[in-house]
This record gives C-alpha cells, sequence and structure tokens, in this order.
C-alpha cells in the first residue's frame, strides 16, 4: 500500500482544525477501502449539511489522501478558512461567470496529476425536508468522461442532525452517529465514446448520482422518492 499523500502546511493545519470536529460524533466508515491510495480519482457525494466538508475532508484524509473540493468560489474570500481552502489544493467555482470554465480546468488537472477531487454535483445544500439528493448540475459529468480516472461515489449520513445551519439548530448531545459509506467505481464505459449533448450529461449525471443516492438508502434503511425533490439552480 501507497504511504500517505503529502499535503504541506495548509493541509497539516487543517488536518488540526477539522480532526476535533469528528470528536462530536461517532463515526462509521464503510468500504474505506475502495478509495484509491494513488493516484486520481474523482469522488461524488450527497450535502446535506454546513458540517459536510469538515467531516469529509477527514474521512478521506484517513485513508491516507488528500481531498481538493470543488467548492463555491465565495469560500475562498473567508477569512482563515479562505487561505486554508485555497492552501489545501481545493477548486473555487465560479459559476455564472466568464471565470466558470476555470474551474473545470483546474479540476481537470488535479485529476491529471493524480488528485482527488471531491464534488457535490447538487451544487448547494438539498433543501429537501429528507434530506434526500436534489436535481444535480451536469459538470460533474464533464468531469467524469473527460478523464479516465475512477469515479466513486459516496453517501455520508448523520450531520444535519447535528448541525442544521438553515434551521438555526445545533445538537451536539446525544453524540450522533456519522457515516460515510464508499460505492464500487461508478462504470461509465458505455459512454466514453459518445457525444457529450446535454442529453448524455444529464444521464451521466443521474448515474452517479443514482448511485450515492442507493449508497444513502442502504445507510438509512429506507427508499428514496422516486422524482427528484426539485431541480438545480439555473437549470
Amino acid at each position: 500500500m501507497a504511504g500517505r499523500e503529502k499535503g504541506g502546511f495548509w493541509v497539516g493545519f487543517a488536518a488540526v482544525l477539522l480532526y476535533p470536529v469528528t470528536y462530536l460524533s461517532r463515526r462509521a466508515y464503510r468500504g474505506g477501502d475502495r478509495i484509491p491510495r494513488e493516484g486520481g480519482a474523482l469522488v461524488v457525494m450527497n450535502h446535506i449539511s454546513h458540517m459536510d466538508p469538515a467531516v469529509d475532508a477527514v474521512f478521506i484524509h484517513r485513508q491516507g489522501r488528500v481531498p481538493r473540493f470543488l467548492g463555491k468560489a465565495s469560500l475562498a474570500t473567508t477569512p482563515i478558512f479562505g487561505k486554508i481552502f485555497l492552501g489545501a489544493g481545493s477548486i473555487p467555482v465560479y459559476r455564472g461567470s466568464s471565470s466558470a470554465g476555470d474551474s473545470l480546468r483546474a479540476a481537470f488537472q488535479a485529476l491529471r496529476d493524480g488528485k482527488i477531487v471531491v464534488i457535490y454535483p447538487e451544487g448547494t445544500i438539498t433543501k429537501d425536508p429528507e434530506g434526500w439528493p436534489k436535481r444535480s448540475f451536469t459538470g460533474v459529468a464533464r468531469l467524469a468522461l473527460g478523464t479516465d480516472v475512477p469515479v466513486i461515489p459516496i453517501a455520508r449520513w448523520g450531520t444535519s442532525e447535528i448541525l442544521d445551519f438553515y434551521n438555526k439548530k445545533l445538537r451536539l448531545f446525544p453524540r450522533r452517529t456519522i457515516t460515510h459509506s464508499v460505492g464500487e467505481p461508478v462504470d461509465l464505459t458505455p459512454y466514453r465514446d459518445k457525444e457529450q449533448t446535454a442529453a448524455v450529461l444529464r444521464e451521466v449525471t443521474e448515474l452517479m448520482m443514482g448511485e450515492v443516492t442507493e449508497l444513502l438508502a442502504d445507510i438509512r434503511g429506507e427508499r428514496p422518492p422516486a422524482q427528484k425533490p426539485e431541480p438545480a439552480d439555473g437549470e
């Protein structure tokens, strides 16, 4: 097995800040060995709480890898956290601007350089009252089809029971369990030689998020709704 990926000063600084956050909960990890220990990989995840990036970063770091997150550009300008976000190699997303393409190019380069790139295809925290994923943006499909790295679906559940910022709720006790479940790499072979039309990108996006949703359903022990709760903003 390859040794732990080196991350430098800012990754170490982030670890000092974020690891204690995970002690607010019990942790249940499933299938962590499916995350490649070396080489590029695109990690596709659901998004239910502002706490997600912290616990997701620690989960992937515990597997010996340094995650690079695709996140809103506004994160890069926040005090302290903005320096950590950029210093750790994460990628700001300039949605709806002339710089939007720069985000994809930076993500492609990170994958080609053998990095782990983490993306929340929904673009923001789901507004579904039951916490199921909403209809996602198709940028994730462009990334998945534009490289030959493994696409790893991961579902995470439990963070919204601790921190629900939208409803101004913080519940530290009793300690909740946060579960991460990693699926097998998504097989995109049937789509590799197809033209990347809007329909193909939508189908691939739904395929990947469908895998995430199935993992989430297994964690929760219940079935998701037949339809996505809402369309992605701007679609």
